[in-house]
């Protein structure tokens, strides 16, 4: 049976890190590459980070029904195919979806099984700074957009509630560490098996840790800090 992942988070959290990073350390796991109406930016290619299309052939795409989920993100569309979760089902592989919080409450309603998992940075400040590093890289340094990624990712952050798990991605390593263990135990528990060895036991107590209902307690000075407004 295909698991479906759901990974959402801010511009800036380090999503993109998390998830070419898991993509080496567990088999069987397909990334499904989004298509978009964007520009490519920096070094980017076609088929390895986006798919990159006009508005015209996007929008026909949508007509046609060919996406399971899509939205319009600062002025572009993004949009994932349906072809890679039908192609995820034929080789028997789960697939792993990094999408935004709109595209995620879409899939939470055609796809009720899957699994989500929202990433969160360790406050505004440091998101901010990422943001600043990653405009600089890309040559890239219009305020107006960095204060729109903020003004964006506070309203994202809203909506943590609305997932299974939650990341705080502060340390990269050890958020990689959770979200291998997020997928493995999750894989056990489709399969109807329950950890059984040391290292499955482990796993799925690291994977327990980071679920909402455990990790919501410790959250309000992040949430507070993107709350907070400058007078």
């Amino acid at each position: 049976m295909t698991q479906v992942f759901i990974i959402s988070a801010p511009s800036g959290s380090g999503k993109s890190t998390l998830v070419n990073a898991i993509k080496s350390l567990v088999d069987r796991l397909e990334f499904s590459v989004s298509y978009t109406t964007r520009s490519p930016r920096g070094s980017e290619e076609d088929g390895r980070e986006y798919y990159y299309t006009s508005r015209e052939v996007f929008e026909r795409m949508i007509a046609k029904g060919e996406f399971l989920e899509h939205a319009n993100v600062f002025g572009n569309y993004y949009g994932t195919a349906k072809k890679f979760l039908d192609d995820a089902i034929v080789r028997g592989h789960d697939l792993l979806l990094d999408i935004d919080v709109q595209g995620a409450s879409q899939l939470q309603v055609s796809l009720p099984d899957a699994v989500s998992i929202f990433i969160l940075p360790p406050n505004k400040q440091e998101l901010e700074n990422r943001l600043r590093r990653r405009s600089s890289a890309e040559r890239m340094t219009d305020e107006a957009v960095i204060q729109r990624r903020l003004e964006t990712a506070t309203r994202e952050i809203e909506k943590y509630e609305e997932y299974d798990y939650i990341l705080v991605n502060d340390q990269l390593g050890d958020s990689i560490d959770s979200l291998k263990a997020i997928i493995l135990t999750e894989r056990l528990k489709a399969a109807g098996r329950y950890p059984t060895r040391a290292d499955e036991h482990m796993l799925a107590e690291l994977a327990r840790s980071r679920r909402l209902e455990n990790v919501k307690p410790s959250l309000g000075p992040i949430l507070d800090s993107f709350r907070k407004t400058t007078v």
